[in-house]
Order: structure tokens, then sequence, then C-alpha cells
């Protein structure tokens, strides 16, 4: 039996907040950029809500970041950058080549049904202060 998700007023805030910003965010920082305008939000709300936007395709995973997993309202595949120091993440334009996931199912005899490819590193602001740092 399919259940039949109720619109609230939460449920539109928490979706719009994520869908809103390329910072990638965290359920801790919705619950606290949100509870601010809406006072009785709770934690659990904005994970519960969270957890079905994933299941119904309208937010992704990035992956855990410092502890924590943080998401992205733009379900269109792209290309992040997860800074190592900071914890920025950051929407990369490169573009994905098809005949690589082609490969990749010829040799592997699979079927791919999505792709996700994620760069580590230092961001900028990251490489100068450790630049800096070292020069000291």
């Amino acid at each position: 039996m399919n259940s039949i998700k109720k619109h609230s007023r939460k449920r539109e805030a928490i979706l719009e907040k994520i869908c809103s910003t390329t910072t990638h965010p965290s359920a801790v920082w919705v619950y606290e950029e949100l509870r601010k305008e809406i006072p009785d939000l709770s934690l659990g709300t904005v994970y519960r809500n969270i957890s079905v936007f994933k299941d119904e395709g309208l937010i992704i995973s990035v992956g855990v970041v410092n502890g924590q997993e943080r998401f992205d309202g733009n379900v269109e595949e792209h290309t992040h950058f997860i800074c190592l120091d900071c914890g920025d993440v950051l929407d990369v334009d490169a573009a994905l080549d098809p005949s690589f996931t082609e490969k990749v199912e010829a040799e592997n005899n699979v079927d791919v049904l999505f792709r996700q490819l994620t760069f580590y590193g230092r961001c900028l602001n990251c490489s100068n202060k450790s630049q800096k740092a070292f020069s000291k």
C-alpha cells in the first residue's frame, strides 16, 4: 500500500532550504538555519524528511564529510570536489564521458544505473593557508 506524504510547511521549508543553497548542507545546518523561522522544528523532523526526500529522488547524498552526511538539491548528474581540510563541497563543471560508463559495463558485465564522481583535495583557501604556514 502506497502511503501518501502530506505536505506541510516544515517539509516544504526543509526541501526548499536544501535546494536553494549550493553549500551541500548537512541536516544539522538545515535545522539550525530553519529553526530561526520555525522555532518548533526538531532535528528528528529534519532527518526524517531528508530520508524521504532521498528515497523520492528529490535530493542526493554527497557523502559523509567531517562526520556529517551532506546533501545536494541538484539531482542532475554532476561532479563534486570535497576539500579534505575545511570540508567544503563544491560543484565541479566537468562532463562525465559516456564512453567510460560503457567501458565499465562491457568489461564488468554490469548495467550502470547512475554514477557519481567526486574529487578530493584542498580548496584554494586551504592551499593558501597551508603554503603560508609552511613558509613561516
